[in-house]
């Protein structure tokens, strides 16, 4: 007996309830693509990117986890160089992308941040990160290569009253000196015209223990002469010291705070309402060209619409004195919420995660002799920052100006 398999029938109406899906499903994939919807339900999957430095947040904004941040861990990705005249003649200043900040950057760079660096001490370090001082040579501390015998007496005025004899790189620097070691220390330096012979000119600073001269440990580093021309990496243990030992934290300016509204990687042109620029311009800079990648803001009153420019590719004026010259004068746009040690810009922005990187850029600064103090604009950099997202709640700082 043959079994019969009957097709099934398709009718007319089943035909128009196909149509009907089909172009319901066009319209509805048509719309994912044409009003981004597409780009969000991928957004909403997909993990966000995290932070490239550890970060605390708050509903002001995300503030940098100053525990956490070290001149150690702060590399830079694009090499340079500055030159600069001082009393020894022109002196040069040079980097690679890979590098350390900690490697080439000095202490007087931060003497205006606000993070009081130079009040630090060999002995605050030492507690912090358990560093035995005795372990350490003369040398190993940068500072006292270039100190006379007047400049260690001001710096460790205990030192004054010690004989020299019992101070070994002392006596050492007398005998070499042709000078009795039969006498206090600060006699000697009234007394003998040595003050324009650094101590290291004459003694190996290698032979001695770093706590050979007493007190050394306690006299802050801003005590000793012409400490801004330091190393930070030429203080023991300073690279690796977290921000939050420093003297000073640095403080959010919170008199100005928004969102990342929506970040916009496409090619924008002509951007008149900015909130990113530099101490030199003003922070409303328009980007008057081609190419203005940004995000918009949003907040309280007229703040909604604004843009934050990417310093990526847009320049300001930076930098004052004779040093503003560097690198054409030019420094990324941007704003300075966490103060004048390091200057925040957008850097990437990636439309599809909807998210916004931002970097760190720094400068250089010196006082020099009958000049004064002068600064590169801010572009040794970039340093990765924090990466936002939208709708994440963002610190301006001030001023907080918006343009109309």
């Amino acid at each position: 007996m043959k079994s019969s398999k009957r097709s099934p029938k398709i009718t007319f109406d089943m035909v128009r309830y196909l149509i009907l899906f089909g172009l319901l499903g066009g319209l509805f994939i048509h719309s994912f693509w044409k009003y981004g919807i597409m780009n969000q339900v991928i957004g909403f999957l997909l993990p966000k990117a995290s932070a490239q430095i550890p970060f605390v947040s708050s509903n002001n904004g995300l503030i940098p986890d100053w525990s956490k941040m070290k001149f150690q861990d702060m590399i830079v990705s694009e090499s340079g160089n500055v030159t600069y005249p001082s009393l020894r003649g022109n002196q040069i200043r040079t980097w690679q992308a890979g590098q350390s900040i900690g490697d080439f950057m000095e202490l007087g760079d931060f003497e205006d941040a606000n993070l009081n660096i130079e009040k630090l001490t060999l002995r605050a370090i030492s507690q912090a990160l358990a560093i035995d001082l005795d372990g350490l040579k003369l040398d190993d501390f940068g500072v006292i290569k270039t100190q006379t015998l007047s400049d260690l007496v001001k710096a460790i005025p205990e030192l004054a009253n010690q004989s020299a004899r019992n101070v070994a790189p002392i006596a050492d620097f007398f005998r070499q000196m042709g000078i009795s070691t039969n006498q206090r220390i600060g006699n000697a330096a009234n007394y003998y015209n040595l003050d324009n012979i650094p101590l290291g000119s004459e003694i190996d600073l290698s032979k001695y223990k770093l706590t050979s001269i007493p007190g050394i440990e306690n006299s802050s580093f801003d005590e000793f002469a012409n400490w801004q021309d330091t190393l930070i990496s030429d203080i023991p243990g300073l690279k690796d010291l977290s921000w939050n030992n420093f003297p000073t934290v640095p403080e959010p300016d919170l008199s100005f705070v928004g969102q990342v509204d929506l970040p916009l990687g496409d090619i924008e042109a002509n951007r008149i309402r900015s909130i990113s620029g530099s101490y030199q311009e003003g922070f409303n800079v328009p980007c008057n060209q081609n190419n203005c990648v940004h995000f918009e803001a949003s907040g309280l009153g007229q703040t909604t619409g604004t843009q934050w420019i990417s310093g990526k590719v847009q320049k300001v004026k930076g930098g004052y004195g004779i040093l503003a010259v560097a690198n054409g004068g030019l420094e990324p746009t941007g704003r300075h919420p966490f103060g004048k040690s390091f200057k925040q810009v957008v850097w990437d922005i990636d439309e599809s995660s909807g998210s916004v990187n931002t970097a760190m850029f720094f400068r250089f600064c010196k006082n020099i002799p009958f000049v004064g103090r002068t600064c590169t604009p801010y572009f040794i950099g970039p340093v990765p920052f924090i990466t936002y997202h939208e709708k994440d709640p963002i610190i301006f700082g001030s001023p907080s100006t918006v343009p109309n």
